[in-house]
């Protein structure tokens, strides 16, 4: 399988298939048993765990906030954000409306594990983190698994405006 810029891959297959899996292997969490895992054309096991992590974001299925402010749980992905970006990141992540009716704006609370706020609110930060951090790749662990029709679609709409290119899916590979 080869993945080229700016496109979207879609990895579908039954639970237990190997998805998760096969996104735990492109980080590096999982050692490769066989075969490689080729980023630019250099095999994934000669390049430092950090500089690969500064490179690549996971949006799990389950988006963990800490018991602080919105913005204060956006600036995990880049501590030295601009407000600019934040907004930039959170309009991409179709989050930036919703977060500008709240009493408090991006100074709102989220509560424990972010509990003030739905799935779909806790997912659309989560992208918005991702796109906040500036990285080439952007890996989704079933991102709308947990969430109702409406914030799927929301969800859905704002990864294909934020890279604007074509989706194609494969059957799970392994």
């Amino acid at each position: 399988m080869k993945l080229n810029k700016g496109e979207i891959v879609g990895i579908i297959g039954e639970s237990g298939s190997g998805k998760s899996t096969l996104l735990k292997l492109l980080l590096r969490f999982f050692k490769i048993k066989e075969g490689q895992i080729l980023y630019n054309n250099v095999d994934i096991n000669r390049i430092n765990t950090e500089c690969l992590h500064k490179n690549v974001s996971m949006v799990s299925q389950y988006t963990y906030l800490y018991d602080t402010t919105i913005k204060e749980n956006l600036l995990i992905a880049k501590q030295n954000a601009s407000d600019e970006e934040i907004i930039d990141a959170c309009r991409r992540a179709s989050i930036h409306d919703f977060i500008m009716s709240l009493e408090n704006g991006y100074n709102q609370n989220v509560g424990t594990l972010g509990d003030k706020l739905s799935m779909g609110e806790r997912q659309r930060i989560g992208i918005a983190r991702a796109f906040l951090s500036g990285t080439n790749i952007i890996l989704l662990d079933e991102p709308t698994s947990n969430v109702d029709s409406i914030n799927e679609g929301i969800i859905l709409k704002a990864l294909k405006n934020a890279l604007a290119m074509p989706i194609r899916c494969l059957s799970p590979i392994l």
